[in-house]
């Protein structure tokens, strides 16, 4: 005589619940599972009775959902808010250049040992070719588009604007993606370029203050930032 347990477990055998998936889009992310960038499908489900295998009644929806294509791990789509490894190095690179322009332009200065430190923070960031040149031709075009030497001159708050926009397009999209000490690197880069030839000039500071508030850092964490860095040797 079979016991209880094995009619139980024949019957689970013999029927429930089964989820048809349909692929509804695909594409690249970042797979928390297998911590790289990976191929994707986006599913969603149809959940139906199902006797000897057989699908019959139906039992609701399921999803959607993603699912890696190596690891097949499900995830909820806010997975692919995540940017990939790919464009999360071009994000961190665009970011990093975009506020190092921010700060020539506000410092109005192309002195050597600015352009040095600016170059030296860009191509730390990736852009390997970048040079001295480079930055000096875009910073003068960006005086010239104003006729003042610093972007950041109030007589020019037309164009004071268009960088900030400028920094808050290429930071903020970036910030939650980044730890705090991430977010403090860059803005101490921009800090380092601003202090090659001086102290911070009121300009450079406005400039690197919209930096942190862009990175979402505290306006009393971006001063102290600033301040630490302007104590510390070069």
């Amino acid at each position: 005589m079979r016991s209880s347990l094995g009619r139980s477990a024949t019957k689970l055998r013999i029927c429930g619940i089964r989820t048809m998936w349909d692929t509804v889009g695909d594409g690249e992310f970042f797979c928390a599972g297998c911590g790289g960038d990976r191929n994707y499908r986006r599913l969603t489900g149809r959940r139906r009775f199902a006797v000897l295998g057989v699908p019959l009644m139906r039992r609701g929806t399921v999803g959607p959902v993603v699912e890696c294509a190596a690891c097949h791990a499900h995830f909820d789509p806010e997975a692919l808010d995540h940017p990939t490894t790919t464009r999360f190095s071009a994000m961190l690179r665009d970011a990093v250049h975009t506020v190092t322009l921010g700060v020539l332009a506000a410092g109005g200065s192309t002195s050597r040992t600015v352009l040095e430190t600016a170059v030296e923070t860009v191509r730390g960031a990736g852009f390997d070719d970048c040079t001295q040149e480079q930055l000096a031709t875009v910073v003068e075009i960006l005086a010239a588009d104003i006729g003042h030497g610093s972007a950041f001159d109030p007589a020019a708050e037309a164009c004071g604007a268009a960088l900030a926009i400028e920094l808050h397009e290429a930071l903020e999209p970036l910030a939650p993606h980044l730890a705090p000490a991430g977010r403090e690197s860059i803005l101490l880069q921009g800090a380092r370029i601003a202090l090659a030839d001086g102290p911070y000039s009121p300009a450079e500071r406005e400039v690197l203050t919209t930096v942190g508030g862009a990175l979402r850092l505290r306006g009393e964490d971006t001063a102290r930032l600033l301040a630490a860095a302007a104590r510390t040797p070069s």
